[in-house]
């Protein structure tokens, strides 16, 4: 397990696929921007930006940072979620790509409003929701599909086909992943039985395939025009095509999964001064694009979780836990992925072990748009602090399964324990403690793997904004929960990344500072044997919410 040192050991050999970044941002005690308009300054004494795209399940935004990583502009877009069938989730390709250049566009007027100039913003960086598939016609540049998301349970049938297949048991150790739903892999295998155009573009050697980052890069330098076709190790690493070793596409696994001929983007470093090219046009038209790390690698670098050992969770609309194991992959024994958290030109590649939970936030949602029990997201920790404890009530939230450390495809949402002194309150908790005991399955699994318990653990996302939550989490888990004050950690990351290759930061250490200002502290205010108790019941709902999909109906509506 890669242990040791935490200053990053450089490549010699920059043209190796194992050479990652070289350098990044202001130092972190740059001053607090005034609200007056800045004077004109001379080139070299203007203050140095960073810029980031942050494309999500649910919404896109632009951010753009000051050398503290402060934001001091920004806009998000919320964008359509598609179900064409139950357990089939999907976003169209356009709309993901307009709404981030609507925020781009809106982002940089506000930043330009406080006097700032474009060139102010010496890089831009992108993080993205990972696994979606994307494929499009390499000839007109339009989508052949819609985009299938990552929680998306469509495959579920042809997940279990492939587990009795030869060679099933040589994928983990190739790419770090375990067959489920989840990767990209199975679904544009789906694509290629189920859709027409798809088969047709394969057949005519026009089948371009990507992750979201791919396709908005693809775009944003100029689509059918000349567009980049290229992605970075964190987004590859999660489509199954990917040696987890090399970081190069591994000929077996293209092989296995049926993919030869389709068009694979180019894995480039996650931060690389050249390899992203120029925004194409629009407000920002011809800002360099220098850094690109799929979401829950962004949110441990913006965590600045740059020492083995360190580990930080996001509440997005799922829940992921990433563990830095420093420079050697650590194959998992105990139901977690292998992935890379980051892959600076210059640097070697750092990976991590990942707990992913499919449903957190989205499971407030569900209590909001289907439910009705709350008008706004933010009012579920209020409810949950209205009673002591769920009164009996688990609710297993396996809308899409269960994922890690479980990996049980065949899972259904379940409420247990619902009596008439039920009342939304405790479902409203029973809610967010689900989220909460995944959290602490994965941390259990992770000491398994590393050796090594955990005694605190850096958090960002939706959820982490409630106090409630937080505590609820510190409960569980029986650690201390660190919070910062500033949570958009996911596109700092991207930002941070970006930075790195065009020198404005050179070393991590340079970025201890960076938002470290008014973080809190959850800590655990209960004992061991209550945490067991409690752990002991969600363990049981878990193992009786198995066996309430029909594989079969997951085709349902194709034929």
């Amino acid at each position: 397990m890669g242990s040791g040192s935490s200053k990053p050991i450089r490549v010699t050999n920059r043209n190796s696929h194992r050479s990652l970044p070289t350098a990044y941002l202001r130092s972190a005690t740059a001053t607090k921007r005034q609200s007056v308009v800045p004077p004109r300054l001379k080139n070299e004494e203007r203050e140095a930006f960073t810029a980031a795209i942050d494309q999500g399940t649910t919404s896109s935004r632009f951010l753009i940072f000051d050398g503290s990583g402060t934001p001091q502009a920004s806009h998000q877009v919320e964008f359509g979620q598609l179900y064409p069938h139950s357990g089939w989730i999907e976003h169209d390709p356009y709309e993901i790509l307009n709404s981030v250049n609507e925020c781009i566009e809106k982002a940089t007027r506000k930043f330009l409003d406080k006097g700032y100039e474009v060139g102010d913003i010496k890089a831009l960086g992108i993080t993205n929701q990972r696994e979606t598939t994307v494929v499009w016609d390499t000839e007109t540049g339009k989508p052949l599909y819609n985009a299938i998301v990552w929680p998306d349970t469509r495959t579920a049938k042809l997940v279990h086909e492939l587990r009795k297949k030869t060679g099933s048991e040589k994928l983990r150790r190739l790419c770090g992943l375990p067959l489920s739903t989840y990767p990209s892999s199975v679904k544009l295998m789906w694509m290629l039985r189920h859709v027409p155009a798809v088969q047709s573009a394969l057949r005519n050697d026009r089948l371009s395939f990507g992750t979201v980052d791919t396709w908005l890069l693809y775009n944003l330098t100029g689509g059918v025009k000349n567009g980049l076709h290229v992605t970075d190790p964190t987004n590859a690493s999660r489509t199954m095509f990917c040696n987890i070793d090399t970081l190069e596409y591994d000929d077996f696994l293209i092989d296995w999964f049926g993919v030869r001929g389709v068009k694979l983007p180019k894995i480039v470093p996650s931060s690389d001064p050249d390899a992203y090219g120029n925004i194409s046009d629009g407000v920002l038209a011809g800002t360099k694009i220098t850094g690109c790390l799929g979401d829950q690698s962004a949110a441990l670098v913006g965590q600045c979780a740059f020492t083995p050992g360190m580990a930080k969770n996001t509440y997005g609309t799922g829940c992921f836990l990433l563990y830095n194991t420093g420079y050697e992959p650590v194959i998992s024994e105990n139901g977690l992925l292998t992935t890379v958290a980051y892959a600076f030109k210059g640097f070697k590649p750092v990976y991590a072990l990942e707990g992913s939970i499919a449903v957190a936030g989205s499971a407030i949602k569900f209590l909001r748009d289907n439910l009705g029990l709350i008008k706004e997201s933010s009012e579920v920790g209020e409810l949950a602090a209205k009673v002591p404890d769920t009164g009996g009530v688990v609710f297993v939230t396996a809308f899409s399964g269960l994922f890690a450390p479980y990996w049980i495809d065949d899972a259904q949402g379940t409420i247990f324990g619902i009596t008439q002194y039920t009342t939304k309150e405790h479902i409203a908790r029973a809610t967010i403690e689900a989220t909460c005991y995944q959290a602490k399955a994965i941390l259990a699994a992770m000491e398994k793997d590393s050796g090594t318990a955990l005694h605190a653990l850096a958090v960002d996302g939706g959820m982490s904004n409630s106090d409630v939550c937080m505590q609820l989490q510190a409960d569980i888990m029986g650690i201390d929960v660190d919070r910062p004050q500033m949570r958009e950690t996911t596109a700092l990351g991207a930002a941070i990344a970006a930075g790195f290759a065009v020198n404005l930061w050179k070393e991590f250490d340079e970025l201890k500072g960076i938002n470290r200002d008014n973080r809190k502290t959850f800590s655990p205010m209960t004992d061991e044997g209550t945490r067991e108790k409690w752990f002991s019941l969600w363990s049981k709902a878990v193992e009786r919410s198995r066996g309430w999909v029909d594989s079969d109906a997951t085709e349902e509506g194709l034929e």
